[in-house]
C-alpha cells in the first residue's frame, strides 16, 4: 500500500515539477515572474481534450498539438507583457500576466462553457487504461506514461539548456543579458524562446492531469499553478533541480495526507511543509545553485 501511495504521489508531482520548471525557466532568463503560468496548463488540457475527442484518441497527438498552442501563446503573453514594457517596473509585467490569466479563464468559459468536461469512457478506453503488476504494486500504464513523458521533457530541457548553442546563449543573456546584447545576441529572440519553453512545459502538464483524471474546466489552473510556483520558490527559483525535488516532494505529501484520511486538509499541510522549508532556508533547497552561478549574482 505504500509503494502504491508513493508511486501515486510520484505521478502527482511530476505535473508540479513540469510545471515548475517552467516558472523556473521563465524567470531564470526573464527576471520576470508570470502569473498566467497555471492558465496557460488550462489552454494545454483544453486543446488535448479537443484532439481526442474530435481528432483521435491519440495521447501523444494530444502532446504535440498542445507543446504547439502553447508554445504560441506563450510567444503572444511575452510580447504583451514583457517586450513591450522591457523599460517598464515588474509590477507592471506582474500586472498584465495577471491581467491575461482572467482573459485566458473568461475565454475559455465563453468558448467552452464554466462546467467541467469529461472524455466520453469509449475513447478512453481506446487509449487503453490498463495496469501492470511490479513486485505487488499495481501501476496504471497512464502513470507510467506521465512519469515517462516527465523524465522525457526534464532530460530534454537539461540537455538544450546545457549541451546546445541556443542553451548556452540562453544562460548567457541570463547572466547579463545588456552585455549579451552587446555580443550581438538576438535577447528578444532569446526571451521569446524562453518563455515558448516555459510555456510548453505547462502545456504538458495540463494534458498530463486533464487525461489523468478525465477533468477539464476553466479554473483548473489556478491551484496548480500556484503551487508550481510554490515548488519553484521553495527549489530556489533559479534551479532547475531544485524545482523537480520541490515538485516531487509536494506530491508525495499530498497523496499521503489523502492516505491519512486527512483529504481536505492536502493543501494546508503541502504549503506549511513549504512555509517550514523556507523559514530554515529561505533562499530554496538549492540556494538558486544552477541560475544564479552563472548570472553571477
Amino acid at each position: 500500500m505504500i509503494l502504491e501511495q508513493l508511486v501515486n504521489g510520484l505521478t502527482q508531482g511530476a505535473v508540479y515539477a513540469l510545471l515548475a520548471l517552467g516558472f523556473t525557466m521563465i524567470f531564470g532568463t526573464l527576471r520576470m515572474v508570470t502569473f498566467a503560468h497555471g492558465e496557460v496548463y488550462m489552454i494545454g488540457a483544453y486543446v488535448g481534450f479537443e484532439v481526442i475527442r474530435l481528432i483521435s484518441p491519440n495521447f501523444f497527438l494530444a502532446l504535440a498539438a498542445a507543446l504547439a498552442a502553447t508554445a504560441l501563446l506563450g510567444i503572444i503573453i511575452e510580447i504583451l507583457a514583457f517586450h513591450f514594457l522591457r523599460d517598464a517596473p515588474h509590477s507592471t509585467s506582474l500586472l498584465v500576466t495577471i491581467g491575461v490569466s482572467i482573459v485566458l479563464v473568461n475565454a475559455t468559459q465563453l468558448l467552452w462553457g464554466p462546467e467541467t468536461l469529461a472524455l466520453p469512457h469509449a475513447l478512453l478506453d481506446r487509449m487503453d487504461y490498463g495496469e501492470v503488476e511490479i513486485g505487488g504494486v499495481y501501476i496504471t500504464y497512464f502513470q507510467v506514461l506521465v512519469m515517462g513523458v516527465t523524465v522525457l521533457l526534464m532530460l530534454i530541457l537539461y540537455f538544450f539548456i546545457n549541451r546546445t548553442r541556443l542553451g548556452m546563449v540562453i544562460r548567457a543573456t541570463a547572466q547579463d543579458y545588456e552585455a549579451a546584447y552587446a555580443m550581438g545576441v538576438n535577447v528578444d529572440l532569446v526571451f521569446m524562446v524562453a518563455f515558448a519553453v516555459g510555456s510548453m512545459l505547462g502545456g504538458v502538464a495540463g494534458v498530463l492531469v486533464g487525461v489523468y483524471y478525465n477533468l477539464f474546466y476553466p479554473t483548473m489552473g489556478g491551484l496548480y499553478g500556484l503551487k508550481a510556483f510554490s515548488a519553484a520558490v521553495v527549489g530556489g527559483l533559479t534551479s532547475l533541480p531544485g524545482a523537480v525535488v520541490s515538485g516531487l516532494m509536494i506530491g508525495v505529501v499530498e497523496t499521503f495526507t489523502v492516505e491519512l484520511g486527512t483529504s481536505s486538509l492536502r493543501h494546508m499541510v503541502s504549503f506549511l511543509l513549504m512555509i517550514l522549508i523556507l523559514i530554515f532556508r529561505p533562499s530554496g533547497l538549492f540556494r538558486g545553485k544552477e541560475l544564479v552561478r552563472v548570472r553571477g549574482d
